[in-house]
């Protein structure tokens, strides 16, 4: 949409015809819309330049001064009777673009000049659609004050209060909440207003949706809830606001994850708690997905499976010490081990966090367990490369008596790994391994 705007301006300043300086009102007006020149628009009506001539794209004057963001420059085309509804070859017309690029003083200009408050944009979203994503509450009260419909649908089925929750614009939102509009409306997709609140991360949009009683019972695309698609999202703060308003805290999302898993995942260590205090079992283990991957890009074979996998092993392959320590409080067994044979200590080391792998050697002191592939936590942290806690990783391992010479089912020690490995990793590794003795590489390696 602002991309034919800016390609007009740069033809328009670059053709040869502007090669000097213009001398017919029209261009002298498009010249000095183009570079903002107040003065110079205002010279130009004066020699009585038409203020709907259209341009380039069929843009026209105000559209253009529109895109400057100036607005003085509007103001001056709007006093010269440049019509408010001009719109280019695509359909935009200045009050849409003016709503999405947020300048409220352009706006009420607009609606001042009798602006056209229904007439949609290319895609069929209403100005107040528009501006409830991208402009202030205030611009939004003028609009909905002047006419415009508080739940006028566009083609997808979205509403403006959807447009302003998806953006986290709360006071635009409480103005249309104000005026009428439904909370609970849904898109043909299945997506709410709360759907767009909770995807939008501003946790105040989620809160002035709920406390405008809008439905958290309400499932959107492929059953999900709202407390699954706060904790997909990392809504954590959504997540607790949802969490009183009950949920079955051993349903599976998608992938296979429970609510606790989630927020084990991310982190989300004040979460944990108030989740297992409502229930949730802190060693329950993940499922199976029910996503069905494209597999041509990997040679015709899907990912591996992911073995069933309790909370703490999830915060551990993550790097949430605070998380694990709280799973852990809450009943967490440390001495799982999954189908695939990797230990908790193991789990830590793909985590990339020193603390989270200290809390893992807390409570397993053994960093020499084997997983089913006979790989220890220094096998694992070393096919992982370089990081930026591999070195105090080494020496927290090296500190619990890590062994370097223990191989794996392919026959490779730790130290046969680092000596292949990048140059930094290898530098590393002989600084915090000095007795392993590495071999050097030969050229061809």
């Amino acid at each position: 949409m602002r991309r034919s705007l800016a390609a007009a301006a740069v033809l328009t300043l670059a053709s040869p015809a502007h090669a000097s300086a213009p001398t017919a009102p029209g261009e002298r007006l498009a010249m000095a819309i183009e570079i903002a020149d107040i003065d110079g628009v205002r010279g130009a009506l004066k020699a009585k330049a038409d203020p709907n001539r259209p341009g380039l794209y069929g843009a026209s004057p105000l559209l253009r001064a529109v895109s400057k963001q100036n607005p003085s420059l509007v103001a001056a085309l709007l006093a010269a009777r440049a019509k408010p509804d001009s719109a280019d070859a695509a359909g935009l017309t200045p009050l849409t673009l003016a709503c999405e690029l947020g300048n409220e003083d352009i706006v009420l200009q607009l609606i001042a000049a009798g602006a056209d408050l229904r007439r949609p944009a290319p895609d069929g979203s209403a100005p107040l659609a528009v501006c409830a994503r991208f402009a202030s509450a205030a611009t939004v009260s003028q609009m909905l004050a002047k006419g415009a419909p508080a739940n006028s649908v566009d083609p997808r089925g979205l509403t403006p209060l959807m447009w302003a929750a998806s953006s986290g614009n709360v006071e635009a939102a409480r103005e249309l909440l104000r005026a009428g509009a439904d909370a609970n409306s849904v898109t043909e997709a299945g997506f709410s207003p709360l759907f767009f609140a909770i995807r939008s991360g501003v946790p105040e949009a989620t809160r002035l949706l709920l406390e405008a009683e809008a439905d958290a019972a309400h499932r959107g695309p492929e059953n999900t809830s709202a407390l699954q698609l706060a904790l997909y999202q990392s809504n954590f703060a959504a997540a607790a606001m949802l969490l009183p308003l009950g949920f079955d805290l051993a349903e599976r999302d998608r992938e296979g994850l429970q609510p606790l898993h989630r927020a084990a995942a991310g982190g989300a260590s004040d979460l944990v708690p108030a989740l297992i205090a409502a229930g949730a079992d802190a060693n329950a283990v993940t499922g199976p997905s029910k996503i069905k991957w494209v597999t041509e890009a990997n040679f015709g074979m899907p990912p591996p499976p992911v073995p069933p996998t309790p909370p703490l092993f999830l915060a551990a392959q993550h790097g949430h010490a605070e998380a694990m320590r709280r799973l852990v409080a809450a009943g967490a067994d440390p001495h799982f081990v999954p189908e695939d044979g990797a230990d908790l200590v193991t789990a830590a080391v793909r985590g990339g966090s020193t603390e989270a792998l200290e809390f893992a050697l807390e409570r397993i002191p053994d960093p020499n367990h084997a997983n089913a592939k006979g790989m220890t936590a220094l096998h694992v942290l070393l096919f992982g490369g370089l990081q930026d806690e591999l070195e105090p990783m080494l020496t927290l391992l090296k500190s619990h008596g890590a062994r370097t010479d223990i191989a794996m089912a392919g026959g490779a020690t730790a130290a046969e790994i680092a000596a292949k490995g990048l140059t930094e990793v290898r530098v590393i590794f002989e600084r915090v391994f000095p007795e392993a003795k590495l071999p050097l590489q030969s050229a061809e390696e």
